[in-house]
C-alpha cells in the first residue's frame, strides 16, 4: 500500500526553515511513502463562507480540496508568529475543513512539526495547529511531535536534510503518519 502525505507549510518566506523541514521529509520519506508539499496556500482568499458556495468556490481553493482529497494523511508544519500559528496555515485548515462534517482533514492522521527562531521552537503555534486540525476533523497524534527552536543559528549554513538529528526526528513523524493510515479501518 502506498501513502500520501499532503505537507502544509504555514510560512510563505523564500528560504523559510519550514519549506526546508517539509523538503527533508519528502526527501527523505520510507518506501512507499510520498510526501507532497501543498504549493498554493497563499493565493488561497481568506475563508468566508458566502464565497464558499457550490458551484462558485475560488479555484485554487476548488484545486487545493482535490489535491488534499488524495490525502491519506496530513503533516504541518508551523513557524510562530506572535505566539501562534501563521494566518497562512489556518486559513487553509479552515478551507480544508469544509463542507462541515466531511472535510478534508476528516478521519485522517494529522501531526503538527516546525521549527522557529525562539528557544521552544514554536510549539504554542504548533499545539494551536494541532487544535484547529483536530476540530476541523482530523485524527491528530499528539506523540508526534518535533519543536525544533533556535531556527535561524541552527539552520543558517546547514538544510534540515543534513542536520542527522533532525533527519532522523523527522522521518520517524513520516513513519508515525504511515503507521497511523495502515492503522485505520480500511473502507470497504
Amino acid at each position: 500500500m502506498s501513502v500520501r502525505i499532503l505537507a502544509l507549510v504555514g510560512s510563505l518566506r523564500a528560504g523559510s526553515h519550514n519549506r526546508q523541514l517539509a523538503e527533508a521529509a519528502a526527501k527523505l520519506a520510507p518506501e512507499g511513502v510520498e510526501v507532497d508539499i501543498q504549493e498554493g496556500l497563499g493565493d488561497l482568499p481568506f475563508y468566508n463562507e458566502d464565497v464558499d458556495i457550490e458551484g462558485n468556490v475560488p479555484e485554487i481553493a476548488a484545486r487545493l480540496r482535490e489535491s488534499a482529497a488524495t490525502a491519506d494523511a496530513f503533516l504541518l508544519f508551523s513557524p510562530e508568529y506572535n505566539g501562534t500559528m501563521p494566518a497562512v496555515l489556518k486559513n487553509a485548515i479552515d478551507w480544508y475543513s469544509r463542507p462541515f462534517g466531511a472535510g478534508s482533514f476528516t478521519g485522517k492522521p494529522v501531526a503538527v512539526v516546525g521549527t522557529a527562531f525562539g528557544q521552544y521552537g514554536g510549539v504554542w503555534a504548533q499545539d494551536e495547529a494541532r487544535k484547529a486540525a483536530g476540530i476541523a476533523g482530523g485524527n491528530v497524534l499528539d506523540e508526534a511531535k518535533l519543536s525544533i527552536a533556535g531556527s535561524l543559528t541552527r539552520f543558517a549554513s546547514t538544510h534540515p536534510v543534513d542536520d542527522e538529528e533532525v533527519a532522523q526526528q523527522i522521518t520517524a513523524i513520516v513513519s508515525q503518519l504511515a503507521a497511523a493510515v495502515a492503522a485505520e479501518p480500511q473502507a470497504v
